[in-house]
């Protein structure tokens, strides 16, 4: 299937030449007619598969198709955070280059009052967080009444973060009769189940990928550590392998992120740390030198798992695994995006154990254990858990890693 079978508008089809996207993703193909059609939608699939593309074409061709004549909003786009939220707006305005389509933003981190100024102007889409949107609309300078579609991207991350009561406070204001499209990176749990009954009439349901399911795409490994000085050492050899690009490392709290980064500093590696205290003004810095490549490292907490706009990653590493599965997932599909191959490193000391069971239980399979050599772990342990084996290789490793790595299965 190319994008003119799904009959989109030339403007569009000429939008997505430019962008160099010539056949829609799995996601795409589905979800695409559907929403077309008017219908409900939840669509879980996972991260870097095209999900924002494919409820912002059909927007944008409902907007064509039946132009926006008071220029009152008319579709309302939700995403949990406000980094989410400006790659919202990024591809909006990328495949929207063509239209006359007029788009608000409206996120905290900024002034409200220059917002309000915004929304006196025409808008066909505004795209926003839930708390920030609720104020605007209880002071009555956002009015929701003509909104024809609401999209909720990120919806199990809504929910994570406790927002689903302002979702539903939200789209209260709004007449009935709107279509409503809920997009997730996995539709397991019984909290999106009550979510979507609470939002969509009769949806179509869409599940593109499982919720554990691994990429082909991505080489994911565990490597033991014995200690801190053990585990840094490692890391220290990962990022300054030669297939190493670009990476993100994934600590679970701010003080150890910051603390990684200064250690990376003293190794003299380029590298920064990213975490929710900074303001929209920093990220937005440190995301753009990132990106640019003047940045090789980025040590992050799980602010940057999902929302940041980071492409051309080859490697995830988890100095810290992840307390939840989900969450790894989240972390490991920031590389191996867009038919490229990335690495997923675990870093795992003896206290790690108990995350490194739930995540594979998520997944449904065991990790492959690997070993580095001349940094082969020393504690029994972690020396007996590298000699068991496993029939789940890894689909890519690097040639330098092919050199040094002694795999072992578990």
């Amino acid at each position: 299937m190319t994008f003119d079978d799904l009959f989109l508008d030339d403007q569009l089809l000429k939008a997505l030449a430019k962008q160099d996207f010539k056949t829609p993703t799995a996601v795409q193909e589905a979800t695409i007619p559907v929403i077309l059609e008017g219908k409900d939608v939840l669509a879980g699939a996972a991260t870097g598969t095209g999900k924002t593309a494919a409820f912002v074409l059909p927007v944008l061709q409902q907007l064509i198709d039946a132009p926006n004549i008071n220029k009152q909003p008319r579709v309302l786009m939700l995403a949990p955070t406000r980094e989410l939220a400006f790659q919202i707006q990024h591809v909006v305005n990328q495949l929207g280059k063509y239209l006359d389509i007029n788009t608000v933003i409206m996120t905290g981190g900024f002034s409200q009052a220059k917002q309000v100024e915004f929304l006196d102007q025409a808008c066909d889409i505004v795209i926003g967080t839930p708390g920030r949107l609720l104020n605007l609309v209880s002071d009555e300078a956002l009015d929701l009444s003509d909104i024809d579609v609401v999209i909720i991207d990120e919806a199990d991350r809504m929910l994570d973060m406790g927002l689903g009561p302002d979702v539903l406070a939200l789209l209260a204001t709004i007449a009935d009769g709107f279509q409503a499209c809920l997009f997730s990176a996995t539709l397991a749990g019984s909290g999106i189940e009550i979510f979507a009954e609470e939002l969509l009439s009769e949806a179509e349901v869409i599940q593109i990928d499982a919720a554990n399911q691994k990429s082909d795409q991505v080489s994911q490994l565990v490597y033991f550590a014995d200690n801190k000085e053990h585990k840094k050492a490692l890391l220290e050899a990962f990022v300054n392998d030669e297939s190493c690009q670009s990476a993100i490392v994934f600590c679970n709290k701010k003080e150890r992120a910051a603390e990684v980064t200064d250690w990376l500093q003293s190794r003299n590696i380029s590298a920064q740390v990213m975490h929710g205290d900074f303001d929209q003004a920093t990220r937005r810095d440190k995301t753009r030198k990132f990106r640019l490549g003047q940045i090789k490292v980025m040590v992050a907490t799980d602010v940057a798992a999902r929302g940041l706009d980071l492409t051309n990653i080859t490697h995830v590493i988890n100095y810290d695994l992840p307390f939840k599965g989900d969450v790894y997932i989240h972390r490991i599909g920031r590389t191996g995006r867009a038919a490229q191959l990335g690495t997923a490193i675990n870093l795992v000391e003896h206290h790690d154990l108990k995350n490194l069971e739930r995540i594979e239980f998520h997944l449904g399979t065991k990790l492959p254990i690997a070993k580095l050599k001349g940094l082969e772990p020393k504690s029994k342990a972690n020396k007996a858990k590298t000699k068991k084996k496993s029939d789940d290789k890894p689909r890519y490793v690097s040639k330098k890693d092919r050199a040094t790595i002694q795999e072992n299965s578990d």
